[in-house]
């Protein structure tokens, strides 16, 4: 009888769960891959993938990066200026870095070496790269729900 209960329990709590407030299509895998980040961080990692503006991506990242902090730290994280030291003023380590960059990777249109990501000691080099890399490589491709209809080739007369 206890069984019961508690499968009718656990009917109840998924059925009281709004599949109507949940997002559709791509934006449902952004928020599954970003599921443990705060709202705003999905809404940053949304609005970069649809504008490409490097103000949502460095939002998005600094979400993502405290999701790794421990929390008794994240006062100090939120507040924090470019000066902000990763692991000495927020104790991540290497593979909580590691961790950081592939969650990053997997929600977002950017790709971080290994090299690259030894570079990172600060909040303000991690900002410095976004915008060496932004400013390289341009702004990713707009979604394809927003992104205009491309024009067809023209094929030379002949």
């Amino acid at each position: 009888m206890a069984q019961a209960t508690d499968l009718n329990l656990e009917n109840h709590v998924s059925l009281s769960e709004s599949p109507a407030a949940a997002p559709s299509g791509p934006d449902a895998r952004l928020q599954a891959m970003l599921k443990h980040c705060s709202p705003a961080t999905f809404e940053a990692a949304r609005q970069f993938r649809q504008t490409g503006r490097p103000e949502h991506l460095l939002a998005a990242l600094r979400g993502i990066i405290e999701h790794y902090v421990e929390p008794d730290l994240r006062i100090r994280f939120r507040n924090a200026g470019d000066e902000l030291r990763l692991v000495e003023d927020l104790g991540l380590d290497s593979l909580t870095l590691m961790q950081a960059v592939m969650k990053a990777e997997e929600a977002l249109p950017i790709s971080i070496s290994d090299e690259e990501l030894r570079h990172f000691r600060t909040l303000g080099d991690i900002r410095q790269f976004v915008e060496r890399q932004l400013a390289v490589e341009g702004p990713p491709s707009v979604a394809p729900s927003t992104a205009p209809a491309a024009a067809p080739a023209s094929s030379p007369a002949g």
